[in-house]
């Protein structure tokens, strides 16, 4: 049985590799229709593993509002709460701000449950700028209740830690978050 499962779990990856490569073709096409068709195609088949992180690294490059405003859709479109950790990875790397506001703005916008990364968009929210602070507080008040008080204790203690929590515009908007966690 666990050959069974390890050559299935090979065969899935074999799949998503080679579905990437062919996303990954298409969206280096210059023809932009090819390539927001491609995106809008990926919402009717079976989610693969990649293509998060695909879709933003192309985002974080891309200048075309058409196209950007597709990803933008598809992100804020998923429902496969698999999505989440993906999602999340995203939100840690270093890409340019507008694309971290974008992956932050989906975790609302999707519905999903981010209790589970709270602690990530507190971090995230230290670290942006007002805009994003904004969506990672949506985010974190839409998922609250599904945490424990250990949980927000632990968010409020990453919050007072942080140098950057009370020197900036965000000022208002920590004390705010802070009394949202409390409840």
């Amino acid at each position: 049985m666990t050959l069974f499962l390890t050559l299935l779990k090979n065969i899935t990856v074999i799949k998503s590799e080679k579905r990437l490569k062919e996303l990954s073709s298409i969206l280096n096409r210059i023809n932009k229709t090819a390539v927001s068709e491609a995106i809008k195609s990926l919402r009717e088949e079976e989610p693969f593993e990649g293509v998060i992180g695909l879709l933003a690294s192309f985002y974080d490059r891309s200048e075309d509002k058409i196209v950007c405003k597709t990803i933008e859709d598809f992100f804020n479109d998923i429902r496969d709460q698999a999505a989440r950790i993906e999602v999340i990875t995203e939100i840690r790397k270093p890409w340019k701000a507008n694309t971290i506001s974008m992956l932050v703005a989906s975790c609302w916008q999707s519905g999903l449950d981010y209790s589970d990364y709270l602690p990530d968009m507190a971090r995230t929210f230290l670290k942006s700028d007002y805009a994003t602070a904004i969506e990672c507080m949506t985010v974190i008040e839409g998922s609250i209740q599904n945490s424990t008080r250990v949980r927000k204790d632990e968010i409020i203690n990453i919050i007072m830690e942080s140098p950057q929590a009370f020197m900036n515009e965000k000022n208002v908007l920590v004390h705010e978050l802070i009394a949202i966690l409390e409840r």
